[in-house]
């Protein structure tokens, strides 16, 4: 397959484009580029300005950026000793067996909020472990891998802190110790 040459306007464009963006190394030498002005230098901000002054008409409103997610963190071998062991309180119990992805998923971001609405600290979700002897890619245990990716998704992050596979006594391997934030009041 052959490559096709850039006319004078996509060359125009590219160059401005490439112009804008910051390298991530040092180039060891860049091309004369005769099509392109050269845009003046920005002044670099003085730490002693008395005075502010007003942005250019023509620039673009400055957002502010979005707040990361914060990341998940593992519930701690004492939390999840004593769930096991019955001092600690589950607030729900979410059973995903039969459950077709879609399905799985809306339901556990609606439990989710459900359950951090009514204060709840720690639930127990139940994927189901799978196929017996191990993930062949034959479609088994879906929910038991997926479960955790959607944990770990942007608009999984306001409700879960972290999350921990499940002592035996509340299905091993098949099941997740979901730790949950307190609801924010905006």
């Amino acid at each position: 397959m052959s490559r096709r040459r850039l006319s004078d306007d996509e060359r125009f464009l590219w160059k401005g484009v490439t112009r804008s963006i910051a390298p991530l190394r040092k180039a060891s030498k860049l091309e004369p580029d005769e099509a392109v002005p050269e845009a003046p230098p920005t002044p670099k901000p003085r730490a002693k300005s008395v005075a502010a002054k007003p942005a250019p008409s023509n620039a673009a409103p400055i957002r502010p950026a979005k707040p990361a997610a914060p990341p998940l963190v593992t519930l701690g071998r004492k939390t999840k000793k004593r769930i096991a062991r019955g001092r600690d309180t589950i607030d729900g119990r979410l059973d995903l067996h039969g459950m077709t992805q879609a399905e799985a998923h809306g339901a556990l971001f609606g439990f989710l909020r459900a359950r951090q609405a009514r204060g709840g600290k720690v639930v127990l979700i139940i994927t189901g472990k799978g196929a017996r002897g191990g993930d062949d890619g034959g479609g088994r245990g879906v929910l038991k891998r997926m479960v955790p990716l959607w944990l770990g998704l942007p608009e999984f992050r306001g409700l879960v802190i972290g999350f921990e596979s499940a002592a035996i006594g509340h299905g091993g391997e098949g099941a997740l110790y979901v730790s949950l934030r307190k609801m924010t009041r905006d």
